[in-house]
Protein backbone atom coordinates (compact mmCIF):
# COMPACT_ATOMS: atom_id res chain seq x y z
CA UNK A 1 0.00 0.00 0.00
CA UNK A 2 0.95 3.94 -0.58
CA UNK A 3 0.92 5.91 2.39
CA UNK A 4 -2.25 7.00 1.55
CA UNK A 5 -3.94 3.95 1.41
CA UNK A 6 -2.19 2.60 3.97
CA UNK A 7 -3.98 5.61 6.91
CA UNK A 8 -7.82 4.84 4.15
CA UNK A 9 -7.29 1.18 5.26
CA UNK A 10 -6.32 2.14 8.60
CA UNK A 11 -9.43 4.31 9.20
CA UNK A 12 -11.77 1.61 7.50
CA UNK A 13 -10.52 -1.20 9.95
CA UNK A 14 -11.20 1.35 12.90
CA UNK A 15 -7.24 0.52 13.77
CA UNK A 16 -6.35 2.16 16.98
CA UNK A 17 -2.91 1.65 18.24
CA UNK A 18 0.28 2.10 14.94
CA UNK A 19 2.61 -0.93 15.92
CA UNK A 20 6.25 0.17 14.59
CA UNK A 21 8.69 -2.72 14.48
CA UNK A 22 12.36 -3.21 13.15
CA UNK A 23 15.36 -6.06 13.97
CA UNK A 24 18.50 -5.35 16.04
CA UNK A 25 21.70 -6.98 15.35
CA UNK A 26 21.70 -10.34 16.37
CA UNK A 27 18.13 -10.85 15.23
CA UNK A 28 15.51 -9.78 17.66
CA UNK A 29 12.62 -8.16 16.64
CA UNK A 30 11.46 -4.62 18.67
CA UNK A 31 8.91 -2.60 18.32
CA UNK A 32 7.35 1.22 19.96
CA UNK A 33 3.15 1.39 19.43
CA UNK A 34 1.21 5.09 19.21
CA UNK A 35 -2.03 6.02 19.04
CA UNK A 36 -2.81 5.58 15.74
CA UNK A 37 -3.92 9.09 15.48
CA UNK A 38 -0.15 9.94 15.77
CA UNK A 39 0.39 8.74 12.22
CA UNK A 40 -0.15 11.16 9.17
CA UNK A 41 0.73 11.00 5.68
CA UNK A 42 4.29 13.11 6.71
CA UNK A 43 4.79 10.14 9.00
CA UNK A 44 6.30 8.38 5.91
CA UNK A 45 8.71 10.66 5.21
CA UNK A 46 9.48 12.48 8.70
CA UNK A 47 9.31 9.40 10.72
CA UNK A 48 9.23 8.81 14.53
CA UNK A 49 11.92 9.51 17.14
CA UNK A 50 13.61 6.80 18.87
CA UNK A 51 16.29 6.06 21.57
CA UNK A 52 18.46 3.51 19.82
CA UNK A 53 21.25 3.76 22.89
CA UNK A 54 19.84 0.61 24.70
CA UNK A 55 19.62 -1.47 21.08
CA UNK A 56 21.95 -4.48 21.24
CA UNK A 57 25.03 -3.51 19.16
CA UNK A 58 23.91 0.16 18.12
CA UNK A 59 24.60 3.47 18.69
CA UNK A 60 26.11 4.63 21.99
CA UNK A 61 24.22 7.11 24.39
CA UNK A 62 25.91 10.25 22.76
CA UNK A 63 24.30 9.82 19.33
CA UNK A 64 21.27 7.92 20.15
CA UNK A 65 18.85 9.88 18.91
CA UNK A 66 17.54 8.22 15.15
CA UNK A 67 13.83 7.91 13.56
CA UNK A 68 11.91 5.00 12.35
CA UNK A 69 10.61 5.55 8.89
CA UNK A 70 6.95 3.59 8.76
CA UNK A 71 7.38 1.28 5.47
CA UNK A 72 3.50 1.20 4.34
CA UNK A 73 4.49 -1.95 1.75
CA UNK A 74 4.69 -4.13 4.97
CA UNK A 75 1.25 -3.53 6.73
CA UNK A 76 -0.84 -5.78 8.11
CA UNK A 77 -3.35 -6.06 11.22
CA UNK A 78 -2.02 -7.88 14.16
CA UNK A 79 -3.91 -11.00 15.02
CA UNK A 80 -2.94 -11.58 18.53
CA UNK A 81 -3.44 -7.56 20.11
CA UNK A 82 -6.89 -7.14 21.88
CA UNK A 83 -6.72 -3.27 20.98
CA UNK A 84 -7.11 -3.01 16.89
CA UNK A 85 -3.38 -2.53 16.06
CA UNK A 86 -1.28 -2.02 12.24
CA UNK A 87 2.13 -2.74 12.29
CA UNK A 88 4.19 -1.56 9.92
CA UNK A 89 8.19 -2.26 10.07
CA UNK A 90 10.50 0.44 9.61
CA UNK A 91 13.75 1.67 8.36
CA UNK A 92 16.53 3.31 10.88
CA UNK A 93 17.83 6.85 9.88
CA UNK A 94 20.00 9.14 11.35
CA UNK A 95 17.94 12.63 12.03
CA UNK A 96 20.85 14.85 11.18
CA UNK A 97 22.44 13.49 8.03
CA UNK A 98 19.05 11.46 6.81
CA UNK A 99 21.27 8.94 6.22
CA UNK A 100 20.41 4.94 6.79
CA UNK A 101 22.02 3.23 9.72
CA UNK A 102 24.46 1.57 8.99
CA UNK A 103 24.06 -0.94 12.22
CA UNK A 104 19.98 -1.10 10.68
CA UNK A 105 19.87 -5.14 9.81
CA UNK A 106 17.14 -4.46 7.12
CA UNK A 107 18.86 -1.54 5.80
CA UNK A 108 22.25 -3.89 4.88
CA UNK A 109 20.05 -6.78 2.92
CA UNK A 110 18.47 -3.33 1.00
CA UNK A 111 22.07 -2.49 0.29
CA UNK A 112 22.76 -6.53 -0.79
CA UNK A 113 20.16 -6.26 -3.24
CA UNK A 114 21.18 -2.32 -4.75
CA UNK A 115 24.82 -4.16 -4.99
CA UNK A 116 23.16 -7.29 -7.29
CA UNK A 117 21.62 -5.03 -9.70
CA UNK A 118 24.28 -2.72 -9.71
CA UNK A 119 26.69 -5.62 -10.81
CA UNK A 120 24.83 -5.89 -14.23
CA UNK A 121 24.81 -10.12 -13.44
CA UNK A 122 21.52 -10.50 -11.91
CA UNK A 123 18.36 -8.06 -10.83
CA UNK A 124 16.77 -10.34 -8.44
CA UNK A 125 17.59 -12.30 -5.72
CA UNK A 126 15.17 -15.29 -4.56
CA UNK A 127 15.40 -16.99 -1.42
CA UNK A 128 13.30 -19.69 0.36
CA UNK A 129 14.16 -19.94 4.02
CA UNK A 130 13.05 -23.26 5.84
CA UNK A 131 12.81 -22.49 9.82
CA UNK A 132 12.20 -25.63 11.88
CA UNK A 133 11.53 -25.19 15.56
CA UNK A 134 10.52 -26.89 19.14
CA UNK A 135 6.96 -26.72 20.70
CA UNK A 136 7.37 -27.33 24.69
CA UNK A 137 4.86 -27.32 27.23
CA UNK A 138 7.28 -25.83 29.69
CA UNK A 139 10.77 -24.53 29.82
CA UNK A 140 12.64 -23.72 33.40
CA UNK A 141 16.67 -22.37 33.22
CA UNK A 142 18.50 -20.14 35.34
CA UNK A 143 22.39 -19.25 35.69
CA UNK A 144 24.12 -17.32 38.47
CA UNK A 145 27.22 -18.02 40.59
CA UNK A 146 26.70 -20.66 42.26
CA UNK A 147 24.02 -22.98 39.70
CA UNK A 148 22.81 -23.55 36.76
CA UNK A 149 19.90 -25.68 35.26
CA UNK A 150 18.04 -26.37 32.41
CA UNK A 151 14.31 -28.25 32.38
CA UNK A 152 12.21 -28.97 29.16
CA UNK A 153 8.63 -30.13 29.83
CA UNK A 154 6.99 -31.38 26.63
CA UNK A 155 4.04 -33.86 26.49
CA UNK A 156 5.65 -34.89 22.53
CA UNK A 157 8.96 -37.25 24.18
CA UNK A 158 9.93 -39.91 25.56
CA UNK A 159 12.02 -38.34 28.09
CA UNK A 160 8.84 -36.84 29.66
CA UNK A 161 9.13 -35.04 32.67
CA UNK A 162 7.22 -37.54 34.98
CA UNK A 163 3.53 -36.10 35.06
CA UNK A 164 1.42 -38.38 35.66
CA UNK A 165 -1.08 -37.99 32.66
CA UNK A 166 -3.02 -40.48 30.74
CA UNK A 167 -2.64 -41.45 26.91
CA UNK A 168 1.67 -40.35 26.52
CA UNK A 169 1.43 -43.35 24.46
CA UNK A 170 1.89 -41.86 21.19
CA UNK A 171 5.37 -40.74 20.55
CA UNK A 172 7.93 -40.05 18.34
CA UNK A 173 11.35 -41.90 19.18
CA UNK A 174 14.34 -39.86 18.96
CA UNK A 175 15.13 -39.68 15.10
CA UNK A 176 11.83 -40.88 14.13
CA UNK A 177 9.54 -37.58 14.24
CA UNK A 178 9.62 -37.32 10.56
CA UNK A 179 6.61 -37.62 9.87
CA UNK A 180 3.82 -40.05 11.33
CA UNK A 181 0.12 -39.02 11.47
CA UNK A 182 -1.64 -37.84 14.60
CA UNK A 183 -1.56 -38.97 17.75
CA UNK A 184 2.47 -39.40 17.52
CA UNK A 185 2.29 -35.96 15.34
CA UNK A 186 0.69 -33.96 18.52
CA UNK A 187 0.77 -30.70 16.60
CA UNK A 188 -1.47 -30.56 13.43
CA UNK A 189 -4.29 -28.38 14.69
CA UNK A 190 -1.39 -25.81 16.11
CA UNK A 191 0.60 -25.89 13.25
CA UNK A 192 -2.54 -25.50 11.22
CA UNK A 193 -3.88 -22.87 12.95
CA UNK A 194 -0.33 -21.13 13.01
CA UNK A 195 -0.62 -21.65 8.89
CA UNK A 196 -4.44 -19.88 8.78
CA UNK A 197 -3.19 -17.38 10.79
CA UNK A 198 0.45 -16.96 8.29
CA UNK A 199 -2.09 -16.41 5.66
CA UNK A 200 -3.86 -14.10 7.10
CA UNK A 201 -1.04 -11.54 7.51
CA UNK A 202 -0.04 -12.29 4.10
CA UNK A 203 2.63 -15.02 4.24
CA UNK A 204 2.30 -17.18 1.21
CA UNK A 205 2.34 -20.73 3.02
CA UNK A 206 3.81 -24.00 0.72
CA UNK A 207 3.07 -27.07 3.72
CA UNK A 208 3.78 -27.77 7.10
CA UNK A 209 4.72 -31.18 9.12
CA UNK A 210 6.64 -32.72 12.23
CA UNK A 211 10.28 -32.68 11.81
CA UNK A 212 12.90 -35.40 12.21
CA UNK A 213 13.21 -34.77 16.24
CA UNK A 214 11.41 -35.68 18.90
CA UNK A 215 9.88 -33.26 21.24
CA UNK A 216 7.39 -31.09 19.04
CA UNK A 217 10.05 -30.11 16.44
CA UNK A 218 7.85 -28.81 13.35
CA UNK A 219 8.76 -26.99 10.26
CA UNK A 220 6.12 -24.26 7.99
CA UNK A 221 7.78 -24.04 4.49
CA UNK A 222 7.13 -20.67 3.32
CA UNK A 223 6.91 -19.82 -0.28
CA UNK A 224 10.30 -18.31 -1.32
CA UNK A 225 10.44 -14.37 -2.26
CA UNK A 226 12.77 -11.81 -3.05
CA UNK A 227 15.70 -11.31 -0.57
CA UNK A 228 14.46 -8.16 1.24
CA UNK A 229 10.95 -9.40 1.35
CA UNK A 230 12.25 -13.01 2.49
CA UNK A 231 13.98 -11.73 6.11
CA UNK A 232 10.96 -9.62 6.66
CA UNK A 233 8.55 -12.74 6.25
CA UNK A 234 10.85 -14.75 8.21
CA UNK A 235 10.39 -12.53 11.07
CA UNK A 236 6.55 -12.15 11.01
CA UNK A 237 7.06 -16.36 10.58
CA UNK A 238 8.94 -16.45 14.01
CA UNK A 239 6.35 -13.69 15.40
CA UNK A 240 3.27 -15.76 14.80
CA UNK A 241 4.64 -19.28 15.52
CA UNK A 242 5.47 -18.22 18.91
CA UNK A 243 2.51 -16.22 19.82
CA UNK A 244 0.02 -18.99 19.14
CA UNK A 245 1.96 -21.45 20.68
CA UNK A 246 1.73 -18.97 23.22
CA UNK A 247 -2.07 -18.68 22.95
CA UNK A 248 -2.38 -22.71 23.35
CA UNK A 249 0.03 -22.37 26.58
CA UNK A 250 2.92 -23.95 24.68
CA UNK A 251 6.35 -22.15 24.40
CA UNK A 252 7.77 -22.28 20.91
CA UNK A 253 11.98 -22.09 20.62
CA UNK A 254 14.32 -21.33 17.60
CA UNK A 255 17.39 -22.79 19.38
CA UNK A 256 19.37 -24.32 17.22
CA UNK A 257 19.84 -27.67 19.81
CA UNK A 258 17.90 -27.71 22.78
CA UNK A 259 17.67 -31.28 23.35
CA UNK A 260 20.97 -33.72 23.31
CA UNK A 261 20.87 -36.60 21.51
CA UNK A 262 18.60 -35.72 18.67
CA UNK A 263 18.62 -33.45 15.82
CA UNK A 264 18.53 -30.08 16.25
CA UNK A 265 16.80 -27.06 14.28
CA UNK A 266 18.18 -25.93 11.32
CA UNK A 267 17.26 -23.31 8.44
CA UNK A 268 18.10 -24.49 4.96
CA UNK A 269 17.94 -21.66 2.46
CA UNK A 270 17.32 -22.19 -1.02
CA UNK A 271 18.47 -19.27 -3.31
CA UNK A 272 18.34 -18.38 -7.09
CA UNK A 273 19.17 -15.27 -9.62
CA UNK A 274 17.38 -14.30 -12.11
CA UNK A 275 17.67 -11.23 -14.12
CA UNK A 276 14.85 -10.06 -16.37
CA UNK A 277 12.59 -12.48 -15.37
CA UNK A 278 14.56 -15.37 -16.20
CA UNK A 279 16.49 -17.84 -14.51
CA UNK A 280 20.53 -17.58 -14.52
CA UNK A 281 20.76 -21.07 -12.25
CA UNK A 282 19.19 -23.41 -14.96
CA UNK A 283 21.85 -24.99 -17.66
CA UNK A 284 23.31 -27.57 -18.71
CA UNK A 285 25.87 -28.78 -16.54
CA UNK A 286 26.03 -30.97 -13.49
CA UNK A 287 22.41 -31.18 -11.89
CA UNK A 288 21.49 -29.08 -14.92
CA UNK A 289 23.04 -26.28 -13.82
CA UNK A 290 24.21 -23.10 -15.12
CA UNK A 291 28.19 -22.17 -15.07
CA UNK A 292 26.62 -18.84 -12.85
CA UNK A 293 25.02 -21.43 -10.35
CA UNK A 294 28.51 -23.61 -10.40
CA UNK A 295 30.06 -20.60 -9.35
CA UNK A 296 28.01 -19.07 -6.67
CA UNK A 297 28.55 -22.71 -5.45
CA UNK A 298 31.79 -21.67 -5.22
CA UNK A 299 31.53 -18.67 -3.27
CA UNK A 300 29.60 -19.93 -0.51
CA UNK A 301 31.50 -23.11 0.32
CA UNK A 302 34.86 -20.63 -0.32
CA UNK A 303 33.48 -17.90 2.26
CA UNK A 304 31.29 -21.27 4.24
CA UNK A 305 33.44 -20.81 7.25
CA UNK A 306 33.28 -17.14 7.69
CA UNK A 307 29.68 -17.20 6.64
CA UNK A 308 28.96 -18.99 9.64
CA UNK A 309 29.64 -16.66 12.34
CA UNK A 310 26.46 -14.52 10.77
CA UNK A 311 24.06 -17.96 9.44
CA UNK A 312 25.01 -19.98 12.84
CA UNK A 313 26.33 -17.30 15.01
CA UNK A 314 25.12 -19.04 18.90
CA UNK A 315 26.98 -21.01 20.98
CA UNK A 316 24.48 -23.89 20.67
CA UNK A 317 24.49 -24.13 16.78
CA UNK A 318 27.95 -25.78 17.33
CA UNK A 319 26.24 -28.18 19.26
CA UNK A 320 23.82 -29.07 15.70
CA UNK A 321 26.72 -28.53 13.41
CA UNK A 322 28.18 -32.21 14.35
CA UNK A 323 28.25 -35.10 12.40
CA UNK A 324 25.75 -37.65 12.98
CA UNK A 325 22.78 -35.72 13.12
CA UNK A 326 21.94 -34.76 9.51
CA UNK A 327 23.96 -31.29 9.91
CA UNK A 328 26.04 -30.09 7.29
CA UNK A 329 29.19 -29.73 8.23
CA UNK A 330 31.12 -31.00 5.11
CA UNK A 331 31.89 -27.90 2.88
CA UNK A 332 30.70 -29.97 -0.42
CA UNK A 333 27.91 -29.79 -2.94
CA UNK A 334 25.48 -32.44 -4.32
CA UNK A 335 22.49 -32.97 -5.98
CA UNK A 336 19.95 -34.74 -4.13
CA UNK A 337 22.73 -35.68 -0.86
CA UNK A 338 21.16 -34.13 2.18
CA UNK A 339 24.77 -34.21 4.17
CA UNK A 340 26.85 -31.85 1.57
CA UNK A 341 26.57 -28.50 2.29
CA UNK A 342 25.17 -27.30 -0.77
CA UNK A 343 22.18 -29.35 -2.26
CA UNK A 344 20.76 -29.13 -5.71
CA UNK A 345 16.98 -30.30 -5.50
CA UNK A 346 16.05 -32.27 -7.80
CA UNK A 347 12.14 -32.24 -7.37
CA UNK A 348 11.76 -30.58 -10.33
CA UNK A 349 12.97 -30.73 -14.29
CA UNK A 350 11.52 -26.28 -14.49
CA UNK A 351 14.08 -23.90 -15.29
CA UNK A 352 12.32 -22.09 -13.23
CA UNK A 353 12.48 -24.60 -9.73
CA UNK A 354 16.29 -24.49 -10.15
CA UNK A 355 18.18 -23.35 -7.24
CA UNK A 356 20.82 -24.21 -4.59
CA UNK A 357 20.07 -25.24 -1.14
CA UNK A 358 22.67 -23.78 1.36
CA UNK A 359 22.08 -25.97 4.56
CA UNK A 360 24.51 -25.07 7.13
CA UNK A 361 22.42 -21.51 8.50
CA UNK A 362 19.94 -21.70 11.31
CA UNK A 363 16.99 -20.49 12.63
CA UNK A 364 18.87 -18.29 15.31
CA UNK A 365 20.34 -16.70 12.69
CA UNK A 366 19.61 -12.57 11.71
CA UNK A 367 17.75 -13.12 8.29
CA UNK A 368 19.01 -9.98 7.27
CA UNK A 369 22.13 -10.19 7.55
CA UNK A 370 22.12 -14.09 6.28
CA UNK A 371 20.60 -13.27 2.97
CA UNK A 372 22.77 -10.73 2.68
CA UNK A 373 25.80 -12.19 3.69
CA UNK A 374 25.33 -15.63 1.59
CA UNK A 375 24.48 -13.17 -1.71
CA UNK A 376 27.61 -11.46 -1.08
CA UNK A 377 29.76 -14.99 -1.08
CA UNK A 378 27.66 -15.79 -4.12
CA UNK A 379 28.34 -13.00 -5.96
CA UNK A 380 31.92 -13.23 -4.80
CA UNK A 381 32.25 -16.79 -6.58
CA UNK A 382 30.86 -15.38 -9.68
CA UNK A 383 33.42 -12.47 -9.93
CA UNK A 384 35.78 -14.56 -9.63
CA UNK A 385 34.57 -17.67 -11.25
CA UNK A 386 35.04 -19.86 -7.75
CA UNK A 387 35.18 -23.71 -9.08
CA UNK A 388 33.11 -25.65 -6.53
CA UNK A 389 35.66 -28.77 -7.33
CA UNK A 390 34.04 -32.30 -7.65
CA UNK A 391 30.45 -32.63 -6.34
CA UNK A 392 30.20 -35.43 -3.34
CA UNK A 393 27.12 -38.08 -4.17
CA UNK A 394 27.96 -40.59 -1.96
CA UNK A 395 27.14 -39.68 2.04
CA UNK A 396 29.94 -37.63 2.90
CA UNK A 397 29.06 -40.00 7.05
CA UNK A 398 30.32 -43.29 4.94
CA UNK A 399 33.45 -41.57 3.88
CA UNK A 400 36.95 -43.12 4.66
CA UNK A 401 38.97 -40.99 7.08
CA UNK A 402 41.52 -40.22 4.47
CA UNK A 403 38.73 -39.39 2.09
CA UNK A 404 37.09 -37.25 4.96
CA UNK A 405 40.30 -35.47 5.40
CA UNK A 406 39.88 -33.67 1.71
CA UNK A 407 36.76 -31.91 2.23
CA UNK A 408 36.86 -28.95 4.25
CA UNK A 409 34.27 -28.14 7.66
CA UNK A 410 32.44 -26.09 8.57
CA UNK A 411 34.05 -24.76 12.31
CA UNK A 412 33.34 -26.74 15.50
CA UNK A 413 32.82 -23.13 17.82
CA UNK A 414 31.00 -20.02 17.65
CA UNK A 415 34.89 -18.61 18.81
CA UNK A 416 36.71 -20.30 15.92
CA UNK A 417 33.98 -19.14 13.49
CA UNK A 418 34.50 -15.41 14.27
CA UNK A 419 38.18 -15.66 13.65
CA UNK A 420 36.84 -16.81 10.17
CA UNK A 421 34.53 -14.04 10.00
CA UNK A 422 37.71 -11.65 10.94
CA UNK A 423 40.03 -12.99 8.53
CA UNK A 424 37.91 -13.19 5.46
CA UNK A 425 35.06 -10.61 5.01
CA UNK A 426 36.59 -8.30 2.53
CA UNK A 427 33.62 -10.03 0.04
CA UNK A 428 31.31 -8.70 2.35
CA UNK A 429 32.55 -5.03 2.27
CA UNK A 430 31.82 -4.57 -1.93
CA UNK A 431 29.27 -1.95 -2.52
CA UNK A 432 29.47 -0.77 1.19
CA UNK A 433 26.82 -3.49 1.68
CA UNK A 434 28.73 -4.32 5.00
CA UNK A 435 31.18 -2.42 6.63
CA UNK A 436 34.55 -2.76 8.88
CA UNK A 437 32.72 -0.85 11.74
CA UNK A 438 29.90 -3.53 11.78
CA UNK A 439 32.12 -6.65 11.09
CA UNK A 440 34.16 -5.32 14.21
CA UNK A 441 30.74 -4.87 16.31
CA UNK A 442 29.11 -7.69 15.57
CA UNK A 443 32.50 -9.71 16.57
CA UNK A 444 33.32 -8.20 19.57
CA UNK A 445 29.31 -8.43 21.19
CA UNK A 446 29.14 -12.04 19.96
CA UNK A 447 32.62 -12.56 21.57
CA UNK A 448 31.97 -10.60 24.38
CA UNK A 449 28.23 -11.54 25.33
CA UNK A 450 28.26 -15.12 24.13
CA UNK A 451 31.39 -16.80 23.26
CA UNK A 452 33.50 -15.64 26.59
CA UNK A 453 29.95 -15.58 28.44
CA UNK A 454 29.71 -19.45 27.68
CA UNK A 455 33.14 -20.68 28.01
CA UNK A 456 33.44 -18.83 31.33
CA UNK A 457 30.76 -20.40 32.66
CA UNK A 458 31.20 -23.87 34.46
CA UNK A 459 28.80 -26.19 32.64
CA UNK A 460 26.58 -28.88 34.96
CA UNK A 461 27.91 -31.36 33.05
CA UNK A 462 31.69 -31.05 34.01
CA UNK A 463 30.12 -31.69 37.77
CA UNK A 464 29.51 -35.45 36.69
CA UNK A 465 32.79 -35.72 34.65
CA UNK A 466 34.90 -33.54 37.20
CA UNK A 467 33.79 -33.71 40.89
CA UNK A 468 35.66 -36.34 42.17
CA UNK A 469 38.63 -36.21 39.88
Amino acid sequence: MSPKETLEYAKKHEVKQLDLRFTDLPGLSQHISYPISMLQEESFEDGFGIDGSSIRGWAAINESDMLIIPDPTTAFLDPFCETRTLVMLGDIVDPITRQHYDRDPRWIAKKSELYLKNGGVADTAFFGAEAEFFIFDNIRFDQNQHSGFYFIDAEEGRWNSGRVENNLGYRPRYKEGYFPVPPTDHYQDLRAEMVETMIECGLNIECHHHEVATGGQCEIDQRFDTLVKSADNMMLYKYIVRNVAYQYGKTVTFMPKPIFGDNGSGMHVHQSLWKDGKPLFAGDGYAGLSQIALWYIGGLLRHARALSAIIAPTTNSYKRLVPGYEAPVNLAYSRRNRSAACRIPMYSASPKSKRVEFRPPDPSCNPYLGFAAMTMAGLDGIANKIDPGEPLDKDIYDLSPEELKKVPSMPASLDEALSCLEEDHAFMLKGDVFSDELIETFVSYKRKAEADAVRLRPHPYEFALYYDI
